[in-house]
């Protein structure tokens, strides 16, 4: 072999490395210890990944909370049928939140048409929408065994955006199930699903829509009664794959590696996570909406946008890193906001007034114009103060 040949072959060589290193993390990664010394439970964090998530995961802005009380918006206002039990203030932060969390730029014209009531089913985004507060009190209420108190709000899945960044669709059918190229099985295809692995690419059907079986280890050393199939543990290896991707995490978050099936030398995170399939899996049974969405909403087997665990989390052990949106929204766990202003003088830090029209009315009560002067008197001993004024008609 040539000199020239030589050299070409090193640095075909040298380029097949460097394209395989690619995929590797450069350092620094930070490790921390979760469990006993020794044991290898420890987690590997990316500091640059982490800055990234950080920042997709830090709280919003919010509009600040209203006293309750008043006449309730099922009263006030036609076809409220999820949250009519709110006054008409909480009722119109809600909407005005729920604004800035999924349709920031569209405003009210994303659930409702324009020129029409507001009470009207035109648009199928605010069927939608109905359908999601259910599916949001649902959780908050029902479902604290994955949630906690923390809980979730609109925000935790849209982050500003009409339609979640995670949700996912029924797969197409292999095109290559048949003929020269042979059948693809469901893998064999590095999907991100699975983080490019080439593990099954849709374990969300048979474990986050349907009640698959999801264990697969035999209790003894030999197979005897474990009918458990190479394919199946695989199905669950693409679901552990995605969970770890979709939460940040890598397996030693809930499970120590010397005994993947073993309970008592896990974390207690796998139960929250044992919860959180269930969860999951109950809320794409429960909330479908078959026939709402358009055709170009669809995905390619023409089913519904369903959630998975990235839906909630995005990269993150826990959404917005454990920040409570429903510390200042309790209306969306079915609870009344407790709201105390404060008393107004010098010291000042926060006060409000809820100011209420008659139906087709612009005047205000007696009672209500001497309030507002006060209101004025106290804005006027503290020149600093910040003021601001909401309203819905």
């Amino acid at each position: 072999m040539t000199r020239f040949a030589r050299s070409r072959c090193a640095c075909v060589a040298l380029l097949a490395g460097l394209l395989l290193l690619a995929g590797c993390e450069r350092p620094p990664v930070n490790s921390v210890q979760r469990g006993y010394r020794g044991t290898g439970m420890e987690q590997l964090y990316n500091p640059r990944v982490v800055a990234t998530q950080t920042a997709a995961n830090a709280m919003p802005a919010d509009s600040p909370m209203v006293p309750p009380g008043g006449p309730s918006a099922a009263t006030t206002f036609k076809n409220v049928k999820v949250v009519g039990d709110l006054g008409v203030g909480e009722f119109t932060r809600l909407m005005v939140s729920m604004t800035a969390w999924v349709a920031p730029e569209q405003g009210c014209s994303y659930c409702h048409k324009a020129g029409e009531d507001f009470s009207a089913d035109t648009l199928y985004t605010k069927v939608v929408a109905r359908r999601m507060l259910e599916m949001t009190r649902h959780i908050n209420a029902d479902w604290k065994t994955h949630v906690a108190d923390t809980g979730v709000t609109c925000y935790t899945c849209h982050r500003g955006r009409n339609v979640p960044a995670n949700v996912w669709f029924a797969p197409p059918t292999d095109k290559h199930a048949a003929g020269m190229l042979g059948n693809h099985a469901g893998q064999n295809s590095a999907a991100p699903s699975v983080g490019l692995a080439s593990l099954p690419y849709d374990p969300f059907t048979p474990f986050l829509e349907q009640a698959n079986d999801i264990r697969v280890v035999g209790h003894t050393a030999l197979a005897t009664d474990n009918r458990k199939s190479t394919k199946q543990t695989e199905f669950t290896y693409g679901l552990m794959m995605h969970m770890s991707k979709a939460l940040g995490v890598n397996c030693t978050y809930c499970h120590n590696t010397r005994s993947f099936a073993e309970w008592d030398a896990s974390t207690p995170q796998r139960a929250t996570a044992w919860y959180g399939i269930r969860m999951t899996r109950d809320l794409n049974m429960t909330y479908p909406l078959a026939g709402v969405f358009p055709a170009d909403r669809l995905g390619p087997t023409g089913d519904v946008p369903k959630a998975n665990c990235a839906t909630c989390h995005q990269g993150a052990f826990k959404p917005m890193y454990g920040a409570s949106l429903l510390k200042t929204h309790p209306e969306l766990a079915g609870v009344h906001a407790t709201v105390t202003p404060a008393a107004p003088g010098p010291e000042l830090s926060a006060t409000g007034a809820v100011l209420y029209f008659a139906v087709g009315s612009s005047a205000l009560t007696d009672e209500t114009s001497k309030g507002i002067a006060q209101l004025a008197e106290t804005l006027k001993a503290i020149p600093q103060a910040k003021l601001i004024i909401s309203g819905f008609h």
